[in-house]
């Protein structure tokens, strides 16, 4: 009765937008995912079937059909949008393509359908379900060669993200954006058959916490052991508890940055350094914290001294800065550079992308993983 009731609220919540002639399969939720912002133009068209361009959600003819394989020119000037050169004043166009098939951006497939918003220029926005959507995102976020219980679980984990995080760019008129600071979603052209098998094997499962969904993140690899919420984030989140990998010291990493630079970068960020006299950092131990570490080993801080003065800065600053792939990593000074030793990729929070591969080439299941990753968590099917 839970699960049911869990359910009828999810349903009930879920406020589906829908344009007259596109009907939802189910009742699964509906995305909408921003493809691209702030464009002066953008080109669409139907490779099977026309395409119905309405201006209104209530209309019931639309204002134009462009035949199949034939382009529709969308170009925004001055504030109204000109269609394959004629004006047309709305406030956002809707773009339907028949016989359910797929509609053609700027010549890339995409499930659904589209709306075009006035947003500081033009913001095309796909319209899709759930599961359409984790079409084009699984294959992005993990090689579909990958074996199937890392594919499931990443499928089970990108469900749970979009859910969890839907309108989030809420401000901007759409649900996600498609790239890494939501989920990376590349439409139709994504596809492959094993990861759309993995999407379908797990249809509607999503990861609960005490009753409520929870923010499924994932990262890379973690270089050994993942990290702990409140290192990252600030705050405490009772799933998302450093754990340890099967292989420590993964995905090594090296990079080198002159002394010059590293001084000029931090002094731009209001670190008053001068000549750089000494770095203090304590050694990198996985799995083992100190008073500049996280208890995974993660860098919390480094002290920086120089003859104009002293600074402490941040693993994340420092990661953000030099553009390092993660904050687990050891510093060195050598001859005229400074030079970052580290493993992994990522935040380190929640499911590791490598970590979940090593632990299926051992055949582990999709839901062993990601209890594995997320403690204490369940998985329910909740369509």
């Amino acid at each position: 009765m839970k699960l049911c009731l869990r359910c009828s609220i999810f349903v009930i919540s879920t406020l589906l937008f829908v344009v007259p002639g596109i009907v939802s399969a189910s009742w699964q939720p509906e995305m909408t995912v921003e493809i691209c912002q702030g464009v002066a133009e953008a080109e669409f068209f139907g490779r099977n079937a026309p395409l119905y361009v309405y201006t209104d959600e209530q209309q019931k003819s639309p204002i134009l059909t462009i035949p199949q394989q034939e382009k529709l020119r969308v170009r925004f000037l001055h504030n109204t949008f000109e269609l394959n050169g004629k004006t047309y004043e709305a406030k956002q166009l809707y773009i339907q393509s028949g016989e359910d098939e797929s509609i053609y951006i700027n010549d890339m497939p995409y499930r659904g359908y589209v709306t075009l918003l006035k947003q500081n220029g033009m913001t095309v926005i796909n319209h899709v379900l759930t599961e359409d959507y984790l079409y084009g995102v699984v294959p992005k976020e993990m090689p579909s060669t990958w074996p199937m219980g890392a594919l499931r679980a990443q499928s089970i984990a990108a469900r749970t993200f979009a859910l969890k995080n839907r309108n989030r760019h809420n401000e901007q008129g759409f649900d996600l954006c498609n790239t890494a600071h939501c989920q990376v979603y590349a439409g139709s052209s994504a596809e492959t058959k094993e990861t759309t098998e993995a999407v379908d094997r797990t249809r509607g499962e999503v990861m609960f916490y005490n009753g409520a969904i929870i923010d499924a993140v994932f990262h890379t690899d973690s270089g050994g052991m993942t990290e702990s919420a409140e290192q990252v984030w600030g705050s405490y989140v009772p799933y998302l508890r450093a754990v340890s990998e099967l292989q420590t010291k993964t995905k090594p990493w090296t990079q080198r940055v002159s002394t010059t630079l590293f001084v000029k970068k931090l002094e731009e960020s209001s670190k008053r350094v001068g000549h750089l006299k000494s770095i203090h950092l304590s050694p990198l131990s996985i799995g083992k914290g100190s008073k500049d570490r996280s208890p995974s080993g993660r860098v919390q801080f480094i002290e920086v001294l120089g003859d104009k003065g002293n600074c402490v800065v941040s693993g994340s600053d420092l990661r953000r800065l030099f553009a390092l792939p993660s904050t687990l990593f050891d510093v060195q000074r050598e001859s005229s550079d400074i030079v970052f030793h580290g493993y992994g990729g990522g935040h380190g929070l929640g499911l590791s992308q490598w970590g979940a591969k090593a632990f299926a080439d051992r055949g582990k299941t999709d839901r062993e993983i990601l209890s594995h990753y997320y403690t204490d968590i369940t998985i329910e099917k909740i369509y």
